[in-house]
């Protein structure tokens, strides 16, 4: 590694800001005794905010300006954090109370209100099927907390899962509550690569939307099935010639139809019927270089250069 790569590393410190929450990168070089698990006070677009140190991490370049930490936490910071939060619950029910005194809020749920650990800052989050026009409402809650920045914020269902927690249908924690910190895009088609059934009782989550799950196992099973024939397809077996009738991506096998009945087949196994015959049909045919007679991509060495020595003499 030369000395330009190593002045272009720098270590910043990870910061979350919630138990379950993404990590934001923070420049900690004023506080190089800063250690795993301390608490950080620092500068966010939504004021100051105590943070919890998660992790290091080396970054590329050093274009990039990430924002200093401003502090260390101190004890009297996490006491009031403590006493800020106690005060949420409140400062919601004065939100659906005054949305139900301004009118026009029949279909926003107000899920949360969270504010930051000096109570500068209070966010409300809710929401709703269509964008919502906050401003009247925005206005009687800012004379209602007129020391703190009020902020109104709509989220989407997953999120909405995330803050209310409870189980999956599973059985266990939902995922976005327990350790998810971000939502990977999600499809269809994951769930047919993985023969789940399309019944939306199996594959929806309690947000209403396809399950997370479905995308942790989908790179496994889309390159397992690279190798594995398709359904329909002829194949040779030890139990002789059948159909692919189903396939067993994790197995590393399928089912297959034979006239002894159904078997399940290791794809070692497997012998690809279509392959080898249209491998001896091209062995069967003439070479298309030279015709029926020898070549060099097949005949002894020999009769090819005798052949064409001899169409040499019959031009001259």
């Amino acid at each position: 590694m030369t000395d330009m790569q190593i002045e272009r590393q720098r270590t910043v410190a990870g910061v979350r800001f919630n138990r379950v929450g993404k990590l934001y990168h923070f420049d900690y070089s004023e506080f190089p005794e800063l250690k795993v698990a301390d608490f950080v006070i620092v500068e966010t677009a939504r004021g100051r905010q105590i943070g919890q140190v998660m992790a290091f991490a080396e970054v590329e370049g050093s274009e990039r300006d990430y924002k200093t930490i401003m502090r260390l936490a101190s004890p009297r910071d996490l006491v009031l954090r403590q006493e800020f939060e106690s005060k949420e619950p409140e400062a919601l029910v004065v939100c659906r109370e005054k949305a139900q005194y301004v009118g026009g809020y029949g279909d926003v749920k107000f899920m949360a209100a969270q504010y930051n650990y000096d109570g500068s800052f209070l966010t409300f989050l809710f929401t709703a099927e269509n964008r919502v026009n906050y401003g009247r409402l925005w206005t009687e809650l800012s004379k209602v907390f007129p020391t703190t920045k009020v902020e109104m914020r709509q989220i989407g269902p997953r999120d909405v899962a995330k803050l209310l927690g409870g189980y999956g249908a599973c059985g266990e924690l939902r995922c976005c509550s327990t350790f998810l910190t971000d939502f990977s895009p999600i499809s269809i088609k994951m769930a047919k690569a993985q023969g789940i059934s399309l019944n939306p009782s199996e594959i929806t989550g309690m947000c209403g939307r396809l399950r997370c799950c479905l995308v942790y196992e989908y790179e496994q099973y889309v390159e397992a099935r690279r190798t594995l024939p398709k359904r329909n397809k002829r194949v040779g077996t030890p139990f002789g010639e059948g159909r692919v009738v189903d396939i067993h991506p994790l197995q590393d096998a399928v089912t297959v139809q034979t006239e002894e009945g159904y078997r399940l087949v290791m794809r070692v196994d497997l012998v690809p019927l279509d392959e080898l015959r249209a491998l001896a049909k091209k062995a069967g045919e003439p070479c298309t270089k030279h015709g029926d007679g020898p070549c060099d991509c097949g005949a002894k060495p020999g009769k090819a250069k005798a052949e064409a020595e001899d169409s040499d003499s019959d031009e001259e």
